[in-house]
């Protein structure tokens, strides 16, 4: 018996041992990835990572250049590197890591290649034109490849959806206007409207064209415009009847309709923030500057240059270029990660960034949002370092979370006042939407110019469960139950039959099911909840064998893919381990194993990384790659499970 006690005593002794040893592996994995987060903090206080996507935009960079006839012969060549490196064995080029060719992004990619030099004969370029014209060629791209083919003299404009400029005139009657479609779409569209209707023609100064990409002459193409379904086929046919009447257009009416998306630019450039902060909107106003006359010197035109150029990432060997910049929304992330790790030996970093984030409100500047809510107090923050026409939600519910998460009064104003704003933002279905309300016109996506999907910019589960996080947080006295509950209500009736949500500012159900998990609970909707235990296990269902999850961006276009991939990734296994363990499962083997899974993945340097592209831009059509997500999310996650399983 004896014998056995001291077994027994050596036994708990040994575990008690191993126990003590993984606590402190774990405490130093996370101090040696803070202070490497804590090392990248920007003087200023903020903290931006990268924002990679797919080689659409260093191709569009390049064809700027011919366009303007402002060609970096050094910046083209590292550009064409860039692209060269990410062509995919079958010759064509995919929309994220791994993914299958896409006829858009292949043919701009081919076209940028030639512009650069490459000699159509060259191996890499055989195996592209090949593989277009197998899948039917250029024209079948879409309509914004095709526009921008337009304007290289490779189609004819009839290839282009009517959408006059006089677009920017229409009343709010009017079935198509700037407020009913979403902000990416309007910034992108108001100078694009203006370039179409002008019939605008690049300088191309080397004469360069890709006819050999079209399996019949552009010009004999009959079937530019495939139907997508039944309302889409109707709008196709009023469209080509606009197109056969644009001559009968008033050259006076064309006149004030050009001046007034002038103006509407000009209001919204931005300075060197760039229209709408977005690359595509940014290159759409710089060109139309030029058409209107603006010459290289003027302040628009240059600081319209200026906002492009900051969007560069230059290499000794290669470059590419940022879609834009996520500043406010990765800072306000890592500051909630670092609390998590380490309150007080990170409070001076973490209070440098929420004084910076702080400092850059919205209070009372104009914003495009006003339209539907005139009488609304301003509080919200964009994602870019500048653009004040058009906070978000998602950004504006991060940051207030973090600054409640501070506790430091400093910061009570600015959380009132972005719960305040958040509130106001509610759509009629209690979700919410990213920068607009109610912004659900869907008769839209089918007109011939949307054939992207992405026009517009309703409610969704991931923003609509940060902003029931924020205000769950930042109002204990009830004043925004109302919104809260009709917010929940929504996020129950999206729920999926697996029990996930869908993700779309985050790939994909993992970030959906993460995001809203967090929002119940800050709601305080206990773990028991039927909805929550349906999300713990799918979430549970779909970890794989090696104790991570992953999940292909192939979901948004199969969701019966949901959950699934073709390896673990740090970041989406990050937010499978917070979801749970806010979901109160924190001793659950799921969740010991993802651990496990994060502390054996790591670089040599102590962080994260990861190739997969973490986030759509917009589903289906244009993805990206935060280059922060594999670091902070992490350490967010280990932090978590320290301190819940500590208790």
């Amino acid at each position: 018996m004896k014998s056995q006690r001291v077994s027994a005593k050596s036994r708990e002794s040994r575990e008690s041992l191993v126990q003590d040893a993984q606590a402190a592996f774990l405490d130093a994995v996370l101090a040696q990835a803070r202070d490497r987060i804590l090392a990248e903090q920007a003087p200023e206080g903020y903290w931006c990572w990268p924002l990679e996507a797919d080689c659409t935009i260093p191709s569009e960079y390049i064809l700027m250049m011919h366009f303007m006839d402002e060609i970096d012969c050094a910046l083209e060549e590292k550009l064409a590197r860039y692209i060269r490196a990410r062509q995919m064995a079958d010759g064509g080029w995919p929309l994220y890591y791994d993914g299958h060719f896409d006829m858009s992004a292949s043919v701009k990619a081919y076209y940028a290649l030639k512009l650069a030099g490459d000699d159509v004969n060259a191996p890499h370029m055989v195996r592209a034109r090949a593989l277009i014209l197998e899948r039917g060629g250029a024209a079948r791209a879409n309509v914004f490849t095709r526009i921008a083919l337009a304007q290289f003299g490779q189609v004819p404009w009839r290839a282009i959806p009517f959408m006059p400029v006089e677009l920017v005139m229409a009343p709010k009657w009017f079935p198509i206007t700037l407020a009913k479609v979403s902000y990416w779409s309007r910034t992108v569209m108001v100078p694009l409207l203006g370039l179409c209707s002008l019939k605008v023609r690049a300088r191309n100064p080397r004469g360069i064209g890709i006819s050999e990409l079209f399996v019949r002459p552009a010009e004999e193409e009959r079937n530019y415009f495939p139907v997508r379904s039944f309302m889409n086929y109707v709008l196709c046919k009023l469209e080509r009847v606009g197109f056969r009447l644009e001559g009968v257009i008033p050259r006076r009416l064309r006149a004030r309709a050009l001046d007034r998306a002038e103006a509407w630019i000009i209001e919204r450039l931005n300075g060197t923030g760039g229209l709408g902060a977005i690359f595509p909107a940014m290159v759409n106003a710089y060109e139309f500057l030029a058409v209107r006359g603006y010459g290289p010197e003027h302040p628009y035109r240059r600081d319209a240059l200026i906002a492009i150029q900051k969007l560069l990432l230059v290499g000794e060997y290669e470059a590419y270029c940022q879609p834009c910049v996520s500043p406010i929304w990765d800072t306000g992330l890592v500051c909630l990660a670092l609390m998590e790790v380490d309150r007080e030996g990170t409070k001076d970093a973490v209070s440098r960034g929420l004084s910076w984030m702080r400092d850059r409100q919205l209070l009372d500047a104009p914003g495009d949002w006003r339209d539907s809510r005139p009488d609304l107090r301003g509080g919200g923050w964009p994602f870019q370092f500048e653009n004040g026409h058009y906070p978000d939600l998602d950004d504006t519910s991060v940051v207030a979370w973090a600054m409640e998460e501070s506790c430091d009064p400093a910061y009570a104003e600015s959380i009132q006042r972005a719960a305040e704003w958040v509130a106001g933002m509610q759509s009629r279905n209690g979700g919410f939407a990213s920068f607009d309300v109610d912004n659900t016109h869907y008769y839209l996506n089918e007109i011939p110019f949307a054939d992207h999907g992405a026009l517009l910019d309703p409610p969704t589960s991931d923003v609509t469960a940060r902003c029931v996080t924020l205000l769950s947080r930042a109002a204990g006295d009830g004043r925004y139950r109302e919104a809260i509950e009709r917010a929940i209500a929504y996020l129950r009736s999206e729920q999926e039959e697996h029990g996930a949500w869908f993700g779309r500012w985050g790939t994909n159900y993992i970030y959906g099911t993460w995001s809203v998990l967090v929002g119940l609970c800050a709601a305080g909707i206990g773990g028991d909840d039927p909805a929550i235990r349906a999300a713990v296990r799918w979430l549970v269902s779909i970890q794989r064998a090696d104790g991570g999850w992953g999940e292909s961006n192939d979901s948004y276009h199969n969701p019966e893919t949901a959950g699934i991939g073709t390896r673990s990734t740090a970041f989406q296994t990050a937010w499978a381990i917070l979801a749970l363990i806010v979901a109160g499962e924190v001793d659950s083997e799921a969740v010991h194993r993802g651990v496990r899974y994060l502390l054996t993945h790591r670089e040599p340097g102590g962080l994260w990384e990861d190739v997969e592209f973490t986030a759509p831009g917009f589903p289906r059509v244009f993805y990206l790659k935060y280059h922060g997500y594999a670091r902070y999310f992490p350490l967010w996650a280990l932090a978590c499970y320290r301190n819940r399983a500590a208790r």
